[in-house]
């Protein structure tokens, strides 16, 4: 059965400025490359934390546009004003904290594409609650 999200895949128009984004300023860590026949890297795996992980591939965005459904990433983190203050010390514009209507903290910044990325604090009277462990 499903145990968890194991990795979300975005194909990106710079590899290289995602990379500086998601790990330098977002402060993830690499996990793996993907490289070509030639030794160009074509793509990796970031570790988010756990058991889950991005998936970067650098490619044509314009190609894909039509076909995406995709909404937003969710990231967990552990102290949502810490998170979000380090975050726009390190230059990522962050939208103020709010409380969802799901009783969880959030906030927003986007990655170099444009790609959504939510900031997800949990509380006690979180609706996700009877599932976190």
């Amino acid at each position: 059965m499903i145990t968890g999200l194991a990795h979300a895949c975005f194909v990106v128009s710079d590899l290289e400025r995602s990379v500086h984004f998601y790990c330098d300023q977002l402060g993830l860590k690499p996990a793996f490359d993907f490289r070509n026949a030639e030794g160009r890297r074509t793509g990796l795996y970031i570790h988010i934390g756990g058991r889950s992980f991005l998936e970067l591939f650098q490619g044509n965005l314009a190609e894909r546009a039509q076909a995406q459904s995709y909404s937003h990433i969710c990231l967990e983190v552990d102290d949502i004003e810490a998170t979000v203050q380090a975050l726009r010390q390190a230059g990522v514009e962050v939208t103020d904290i709010k409380l969802g209507g799901d009783h969880s903290y959030q906030a927003w910044l986007a990655d170099p594409d444009g790609n959504r990325i939510e900031l997800h604090g949990y509380t006690v009277e979180s609706w996700q609650a009877p599932w976190l462990r």
